[in-house]
């Protein structure tokens, strides 16, 4: 995993942990399931831009928020 995808993904879980939200209740609301989301978390999967969308809506971000 390169260091661009790693910090995308930190920047995941650190959006998530500011709004207080968790694994479960983004799965339900992004529709992305608990397990996937868990790995993504994990850094074991790296997230599509389709996902990475699913969860940037779900959260009340925009897809770019994860790239600055």
């Amino acid at each position: 995993m390169n260091k661009e995808v790693s910090e995308v993904i930190d920047k995941i879980r650190k959006f998530r942990k500011e709004k207080k939200i968790s694994i479960l209740t983004l799965s339900v609301e992004s529709g992305v399931s608990r397990s996937h989301l868990f790995y993504i978390e994990s850094k074991k999967t790296v997230p599509s831009l389709e996902t990475l969308a699913k969860i940037a809506r779900a959260m009340d971000l925009k897809l770019r928020d994860f790239f600055e």
